[in-house]
């Protein structure tokens, strides 16, 4: 099958839906759109960016590495500011809470998974959540050796408390972009996540 073209369709109908307030539930409305979205000719190739060291064989590659390592640094220094006064000791701490209050209760491992810890880092973070009463835990019916995690009262009311501010920070770290290079950008970050999820993930 034609994967990255139905990956590439997908993304359309998501833009489409999003951003056209008219959107219809048709094939005809979607392909009107789609028409009038056609780029002209000389928009088509994108002009390469210039970029410190290019001169000097800086490939495109070291490029994004070293963006993708400083908006790293810039989104947790926005949310490090929004939990300030929480009793979130990390952002780590938040983010963990936030996948088991939207994904449900879940092992120990595969929440470590989910963020892309390794063990004991993974670890600590789980065992301040369960010091602080924020999150529980309990055997699994299936394996008595697993550890099923979810959240508490105390944990969604302190998620909730800090909701606003946590997500005035991820708009402050986006705030450069329009709706559609955000749509964009997505695309290609999942692409990515995607690529290196098989990589370390499905092949062991």
């Amino acid at each position: 099958m034609m994967y990255n073209l139905l990956d590439n369709l997908i993304s359309l109908v998501k833009t489409y839906e999003q951003h056209n307030a008219g959107a219809k539930d048709d094939l005809n409305s979607f392909l009107n759109w789609m028409n009038a979205q056609a780029l002209k000719p000389e928009e088509i190739s994108a002009k390469e960016p210039d970029w410190p060291g290019k001169i000097k064989g800086r490939s495109a590659d070291s490029v994004i590495n070293t963006s993708l390592v400083h908006l790293y640094r810039y989104a947790k220094i926005q949310a490090k500011a929004a939990i300030s006064e929480s009793v979130f000791s990390t952002p780590d701490d938040f983010i963990y809470l936030i996948n088991l209050n939207t994904g449900g209760n879940m092992t120990k491992s595969a929440l470590i998974k989910e963020n892309i810890h390794d063990k004991p880092a993974g670890t600590l973070i789980i065992q301040r959540l369960l010091d602080k009463g924020l999150i529980s835990q309990q055997p699994s019916a299936v394996d008595k050796r697993n550890m099923i995690l979810n959240i508490t009262k105390k944990g969604i009311e302190e998620l909730n408390k800090y909701m606003d501010k946590i997500r005035a920070a991820s708009a402050n770290v986006t705030g450069a972009l329009t709706a559609d290079e955000k749509t964009q950008l997505i695309t290609l970050l999942q692409k990515l996540e995607d690529f290196h999820y098989v990589q370390n993930f499905e092949k062991n």
